[in-house]
């Protein structure tokens, strides 16, 4: 349920650019969200259906890109993409240490950019 808040967030920046701007509509948003988050693609376009009624983002399109996730070894400080699904049974290819990685990417969720007129 956390995609509200965090869609709630979303809207009040781009409404607030919006103003800053002068935009009369906002056509679509591109998020940019990382595979570590548990945010729900269906869902936040959903509440930010239901959120941006009657604003200048009604009727928007949230386009969202999957950030992969990139683990950096503090060992040997190589960088490795992974998939969620391996992240339990990580091993470095560089040094064959495992369970001490830094995270790079694969958590973050930002504002990529908002098409407007």
């Amino acid at each position: 349920m956390h995609e509200l808040a965090v869609t709630e967030k979303i809207l009040d920046i781009v409404v607030k650019h919006a103003r800053m701007n002068r935009v009369n509509k906002i056509r679509s948003i591109t998020l940019k969200i990382g595979e570590m988050s548990d945010i729900e693609n269906e869902w936040i376009q959903h509440y930010f259906d239901y959120l941006s009624k009657n604003t200048v983002a009604e009727g928007t399109v949230l386009k969202i890109e999957k950030t992969p996730i990139v683990l950096k070894c503090n060992q040997c400080q190589r960088t490795i993409e992974i998939s969620k699904a391996k992240l339990g049974e990580v091993v470095c290819p560089g040094c064959s240490g495992r369970k001490d990685f830094s995270i790079v990417s694969g958590r973050e969720y930002f504002i990529k950019e908002m098409e407007a007129e």
